[in-house]
């Protein structure tokens, strides 16, 4: 059993690399021979921190995607069960909320809520985890300020590109609908594309 980025040194590094990405299991040729490669990685995390319009229309797409979902904010007048009828709903900080839930390099995460005292935590949480996503909400303006405060918070420089901002793939999107397509489009694509930035940047 191999752990992924587990094996350096194994002659199938680039195919198991592949189905780690993909997750898909199947039959891999090499001139040494044929073998079944069986994946088995846990279902993707989404952790949304913002229960806003976005996250409403998010919710379903991310569930069909086969996403885990969770959707943390304080504010109980967002954070309504009939808003959001069928997703994990948490009506609590998200620094107390957090470490219950677990952010890993299986984790993605989606800041909504437009408010930099529920917003930075998670994202200084995340960048520490390794989450294979991590995207903000905000204009280029917006994220600017966002940037200088997670310095002054000591986060380091290098990590501060990780946040996808503003988020989502850019399709001219309007709507909240809209918008959280762009959302899960640039998520998936960040899931199915892991560690190959860091493999060509070593090549």
């Amino acid at each position: 059993m191999l752990e992924e980025d587990g094996y350096p040194n194994d002659p199938l590094r680039q195919q198991l690399a592949e189905r780690f990405r993909s997750g898909a299991s199947g039959t891999v040729t090499t001139p040494e021979g044929s073998y079944f490669l069986t994946v088995n990685l846990p279902p993707p995390k989404l952790v949304v921190i913002g229960a806003v319009h976005i996250s409403q229309a998010l919710a379903p797409m991310a569930g069909i995607a086969g996403f885990d979902m969770t959707i943390i904010d304080p504010r109980t007048a967002f954070a309504t069960p009939d808003r959001f009828p069928d997703v994990q709903l948490i009506a609590e900080w998200p620094d107390v909320v957090i470490p219950k839930v677990g952010l890993d390099a299986f984790t993605a995460l989606a800041v909504l809520a437009h408010d930099p005292k529920i917003d930075d935590g998670p994202l200084i949480a995340a960048l520490k985890a390794g989450c294979f996503y991590i995207g903000a909400l905000g204009s280029r303006k917006t994220h600017g300020r966002r940037l200088e405060r997670l310095r002054q918070a000591g986060v380091d420089e290098t990590v501060l590109a990780r946040i996808h901002a503003p988020i989502g793939i850019p399709i001219g999107a309007q709507s909240p609908a809209e918008i959280a397509v762009a959302i899960l489009a640039e998520i998936v694509a960040a899931l199915r594309s892991r560690g190959m930035d860091a493999k060509k940047a070593a090549a």
